[in-house]
């Protein structure tokens, strides 16, 4: 039998916050999902549009990291698994397809950057550099 390939790269928004917990035996999660839009023509030529929804879990640094500097409708890229899981609801199957996220690259959105607002200010300013050129001797490597 052949082995197995299960990768899955996909590049979304966020629907919502990350949610990080933590487990019993100390363990970070964070749950999101991210909203993946494509666009496509019909065959009379007219645009169409559909947005797909995909969940998605990370685990320990990876989710730390994830829940500090994501928020609600931010792009991420993020590379990983498909695992599924079933269970019975109220007498009902259910069963649900997510990524399991093992990478992952913050997409900068115009916004001025990719992180959640901070609480504390930086207030360092900038100074204007000089327009003189750089005497190559000067650098020390």
């Amino acid at each position: 039998m052949a082995k197995g390939f299960n990768k899955v790269v996909i590049l979304g928004n966020l629907t919502r916050d990350p949610e990080l917990r933590t487990t019993p035996n100390g363990q970070s999660v964070a749950s999101f999902s991210l909203a993946i839009n494509r666009q496509w023509r019909n065959s009379e030529g007219e645009t169409q549009e559909a947005v797909d929804f995909v969940d998605c879990t990370a685990w320990g640094k990876v989710a730390e990291i994830i829940e500090q500097y994501m928020e609600k409708g931010r792009p991420l890229l993020v590379s990983g698994r498909l695992q599924s899981s079933s269970w019975e609801q109220d007498g009902k199957k259910r069963s649900k397809l997510e990524v399991v996220v093992e990478d992952f690259n913050f997409i900068s959105d115009g916004r001025g950057g990719s992180s959640k607002p901070s609480s504390s200010k930086d207030d360092t300013t900038i100074e204007d550099i000089d327009e003189e050129p750089v005497d190559l001797s000067d650098i020390p490597f």
